[in-house]
């Protein structure tokens, strides 16, 4: 999750919070890829999740990190909460799962190298303490009170908040983890149109990258349980969002959208203030009940942006929400499958011409199947695995109009990093199809073996 903002002045005019998301539009030139992906922690000898502190722990990760591979510390309260490099960032998710926010990179070939730098430096630090780390959609046997809540103040305000709203909230912070890609528009109708798109296939992509079929030691029923979550968390900030397909939708409406989402707190002097369920608007004219007649900054309205949990978000740039932590193929293998369908005007074009005859119940209806069936999803005349091998043909076009060269050339653009989803859709089976053959074949029903099998 996000580390507090900064550097916002006051907020003088309502215009400013539509134009806070319009100063993101770059010239196609400057278009850049932020891959983000969390993973979960164990003890190799126990097979239970790390703490905060101790010879095995998160803290013993983070300063391995920073002593030997040169991470600068980010603190809050005198606990090291994250790291920071080159542009990338190292941060703490509530249960302690480890997230890297890589850099702002061009091609998928920096970034995908940027994710093998990160995991061979956690391997290194990890090995050394005793420590594993594995990619999964959800934690596959830990229960509720074996996952710590890390000391962030966000955190232990979140954690009080999820238990009156939803009925996951608390699994969503604690026992999930995802992987998702950042991207960037043009203008407000380039926003409009890859927003509709990102929406509309989030469902295909949970469907591709489902990762999470076991919860609390045994199979949940689902090929994502990482959705299910998300489908039973806060309907105030989480969904579908059926009013970005409305006509005229654009920054203003977004922004007029995040007012009307509840507040989580205010971050002032290296500390977060409880305003939980207030309201921004009330904020905006100095009537918070956290912080009686003081206006907010647009540093706190970026904060409360981070806030808004949809499938698909915008802040000042494009995050795509859906997809299940996994192996290091997927971790390349997202950012591969929506650049290439948001970065090539034809691709995003013929995207949208797959999408744009959906209504909001259908749309609703695939996401809804997406973590339940996996690819065998089947919703009215819609099929899953023909919409996943549409969308990755639609994807694997646009990545070669990009033409991206890596390896110093030898290699003449991007398109092998779908591999992973190709042979996916060639086989129909996702990693939690994979995950559910090892446990009713050779694994014997032992999810213990998981862990050897499919960490990093």
């Amino acid at each position: 999750m996000s580390i507090p903002q900064s550097g916002g002045g006051p907020i003088e005019s309502h215009d400013q919070l539509a134009g806070y998301l319009a100063d993101g539009c770059k010239p196609k030139e400057d278009w850049r890829i932020g891959t983000e992906h969390e993973k979960f922690g164990y003890c190799k000898d126990t097979l239970l999740p790390i703490p905060y502190e101790g010879e095995r722990s998160v803290k013993a990760v983070l300063e391995g990190l920073r002593d030997v591979h040169g991470w600068a510390p980010l603190e809050e309260g005198g606990n090291l909460i994250g790291l920071t490099k080159g542009g990338a960032n190292i941060s703490l998710e509530p249960g302690g799962q480890l997230e890297l926010s890589g850099a702002p990179l061009e091609t998928i070939h920096e970034t995908c190298d940027e994710v093998n730098e990160h995991l061979r430096e956690v391997k290194d630090v990890a090995d050394k303490v005793g420590v594993g780390f594995i990619g999964l959609g959800a934690a596959p046997e830990w229960t509720h009170d074996q996952m710590p809540l890390m000391p962030k103040g966000r955190y232990k305000l979140m954690d009080a908040y999820m238990g009156k709203v939803g009925t996951m909230g608390r699994v969503m912070m604690r026992r999930t983890c995802t992987v998702q890609v950042n991207l960037d528009f043009g203008s407000e109708a380039d926003m409009v149109q890859k927003l509709r798109v990102a929406l509309a296939l989030q469902p295909v992509a949970n469907a591709l990258f489902g990762n999470s079929p076991f919860f609390e030691g045994k199979p949940n029923g689902w090929k994502s349980m990482r959705a299910k979550v998300w489908q039973n968390l806060d309907e105030a900030r989480t969904g579908m969002l059926p009013f970005v397909f409305d006509e005229g939708f654009g920054f203003e409406a977004w922004a007029e959208y995040a007012l009307d989402v509840p507040m989580y707190f205010v971050y002032r002097d290296g500390k977060y203030i409880d305003a939980l369920g207030m309201s921004f608007r009330d904020f905006l004219k100095g009537e918070l009940p956290a912080l009686p007649g003081e206006k907010p900054t647009l540093s706190d309205w970026a904060d409360h942006l981070t806030t808004v949990f949809p499938e698909a978000r915008i802040k000042k740039f494009i995050e795509m929400r859906g997809a299940d932590g996994g192996p290091w193929r997927r971790l390349c293998a997202l950012p591969a499958f929506w650049v290439g369908l948001m970065y090539d005007q034809s691709a995003l074009d013929a995207a949208w011409d797959m999408v744009k005859g959906w209504d909001a119940e259908t749309r609703q209806a695939l996401r809804e199947a997406a973590g339940r069936d996996g690819l065998e999803a089947k919703v009215g005349g819609l099929d899953m695995l023909t919409l996943a091998r549409e969308a990755v043909d639609i994807s694997r076009a646009g990545l070669k109009a990009r033409a991206r060269p890596g390896l110093g050339g030898m290699v003449a653009d991007e398109r092998h990093f779908l591999h992973a989803l190709e042979d996916s859709i060639e086989t129909g089976k996702a990693p939690a199809d994979e995950l559910l053959d090892h446990y009713n074949g050779d694994w014997n029903g032992d999810l213990s073996k998981i862990y050897a099998a499919y960490s990093y």
